[in-house]
């Protein structure tokens, strides 16, 4: 069962409610700006892992995209932007304030801190955190560009915005960014290295803790400090850490395995 915390009421909620197999979320993408590049893309990346977390449970999940009325060019695009950081595609796609009914039955309402309407549905709400991008040498967050390098994977951004707990705002610099992509390639060299040895279980220990972190209002910062420690235990196999990296991708999304097949030193 996964547990979430309702901002109307900040207390946690079991969802589904009830014993239900079918998870229906609601993604609410903010009106302001383009709503093409990754500062407006938190909303649905959150709502990406709650669905891929409930899936890893057992659930299934139905997901729906509420979005600004947008021209064809600019919604085209949305979908470029969100399948760049790993967003799997909504059920359903509607526009603000016109077709409100495809979420009427909702579990879970994911929107940017601030946007009205939270006692206008039911179930349970969630602000995610705003994303401002800035510079690194200014002092203004300019909310309109992300300082992402041309030719950057984009999953390194989802990375640096999955570090964060999701309430928590988060201000993307250069250095961070650079953080990311770094721990990012790494990983990916490790897992390709850690697939030439023989598959080994994944330790109870660490299926137990990730189990619990993501069930506990998808505590995914707490997994990936866990995997930096599954890295260096010398007591895990390599194999283990594959299997261990492997499975837990299914909720990062992370593509941790695209450099399998590729010959790389393996490390401990």
């Amino acid at each position: 069962m996964l547990r979430i915390a309702d901002t109307r009421t900040g207390r946690f909620v079991d969802v589904p409610s009830a014993h239900r197999h079918l998870l229906r979320i609601c993604v609410h993408l903010p009106v302001i700006g383009t709503g093409d590049g990754a500062v407006h893309l938190r909303v649905p990346l959150v709502g990406d892992v709650l669905a891929r977390t409930a899936e890893l449970h057992g659930l299934e999940v139905l997901t729906v995209l509420i979005t600004p009325d947008l021209p064809p060019e600019q919604a085209r695009a949305l979908d470029r932007a969100m399948s760049a950081l790993g967003i799997h595609p909504p059920a359903g796609v509607g526009v603000h304030g016109l077709t409100e009914t495809l979420c009427a039955a909702a579990d879970v309402h994911l929107a940017e801190y601030g946007t009205p309407g939270q006692d206008a549905v039911g179930g349970v709400w969630i602000d995610v955190g705003q994303v401002s991008p800035a510079l690194p040498d200014e002092g203004a967050p300019d909310r309109g560009h992300l300082p992402v390098p041309e030719g950057t994977d984009p999953l390194a951004v989802r990375m640096l915005l999955v570090r964060h707990a999701y309430r928590t705002p988060v201000t993307v610099t250069g250095a961070a960014l650079a953080e990311a992509r770094r721990t990012l390639g790494q990983w990916r060299q490790q897992v390709a290295a850690w697939a030439q040895e023989p598959s080994r279980p994944i330790p109870a220990d660490v299926l137990r803790q990730a189990h619990a972190a993501l069930a506990d209002d998808l505590g995914v910062p707490a997994v990936l400090d866990m995997l930096a420690q599954v890295a260096i235990r010398p007591d895990v196999p390599a194999g283990a850490k594959f299997e261990t990296f492997a499975f837990l991708d299914r909720v990062l999304g992370l593509d941790l395995a695209r450099e399998v097949g590729h010959r790389h030193p393996v490390t401990p």
